[in-house]
């Protein structure tokens, strides 16, 4: 699961400078397609999926799409900019920005977890570990297990709290991570098509055309246009300043949830894995003492 996260992390970043590439050879020049080969050239796997299915047929917004991640958000993004006409290159040049951003606050999040994560995970041996040096010090701790009803069941109870600590702590970092998506792209697309001449209904409708953008958290795209209509003064830069608002949040409150982390994941060491190193590795090795020591006649 960490594995596959930071690779997700990655991938993140390695969009955002393959966005921006784009952005340069559109800014060049180039047609949309042609951009697209040339970033395949250069041996980006994304974009040499994404021009396998431009040739066999599918839409540019519709084979980027397909690769899923952050890449929807720029199939959006793309298609909004196609759709309103707003300039392409800039479109991308700000969504690479975007990316980046939000990929250096989910990067802050994880390092903040990484300490917290790794002890708890590091603890959970510990009830096994004691059961293993039982074995290695020359105490009989496997016969008492087999032999005595007793050890059994000081072994199935401590099997069952170390399992029951491992779904605990799981769920704790589970919660603790940072939600899916991208923080502010709901305000960074209605404010592409703004730029591109849209109004603010025909923003909206193409969002909801394009899909729902999987970022967990309150929209608050209709309060910046309601601001902007009272104060009169032009959304666009309301909303990305709403958006970099969003990315902002988001790293703080996954700083502070890294930070709580720490004191919850006390709950399943305390209740769970300090029992479990009880049962598996004190307790067999006390009644293998007794077994062991012969009654006085």
């Amino acid at each position: 699961m960490v594995r596959r996260r930071v690779r997700d992390a990655t991938h993140d970043a390695d969009a955002a400078t393959s966005v921006q590439t784009l952005a340069v050879l559109l800014q060049a020049g180039a047609m949309p397609t042609v951009a697209w080969r040339h970033l395949a050239e250069t041996g980006d796997r994304h974009a040499i999926a994404i021009v396998s299915r431009i040739d066999a047929g599918e839409s540019i917004a519709a084979a980027i799409e397909a690769e899923g991640g952050v890449w929807v958000d720029l199939a959006a993004a793309w298609e909004i900019a196609t759709t309103v006409g707003a300039p392409l290159a800039e479109v991308l040049r700000t969504l690479a920005e975007t990316l980046r951003d939000a990929a250096s606050a989910a990067d802050d999040v994880r390092i903040a977890l990484a300490e917290p994560a790794g002890t708890a995970r590091l603890l959970l041996w510990m009830p096994l570990a004691g059961l293993l040096l039982g074995f290695a010090l020359g105490f009989d701790t496997i016969g008492v297990i087999i032999r005595n009803p007793i050890g059994a069941a000081c072994v199935l109870a401590g099997g069952g709290l170390v399992l029951l600590a491992r779904v605990w702590t799981a769920s704790l970092l589970r919660r603790a991570r940072p939600s899916p998506g991208t923080p502010g792209m709901r305000a960074e697309l209605v404010a592409v098509a703004l730029a591109g001449g849209a109004s603010i209904d025909r923003a909206l409708g193409l969002l909801d055309a394009v899909g729902s953008i999987a970022h967990e958290g309150e929209d608050r795209v209709p309060d910046v246009l309601e601001l902007s209509r009272a104060a009169g003064v032009p959304a666009v830069e309301l909303l990305r300043a709403s958006a970099a608002q969003e990315r902002h949040t988001s790293r703080v409150e996954g700083r502070l949830r890294a930070s709580r982390l720490s004191t919850r994941l006390l709950l399943p060491l305390g209740v769970c894995t300090l029992p479990a190193f009880l049962l598996l590795g004190v307790a067999p090795m006390l009644l293998s003492v007794l077994t062991s020591t012969p009654l006085p006649i």
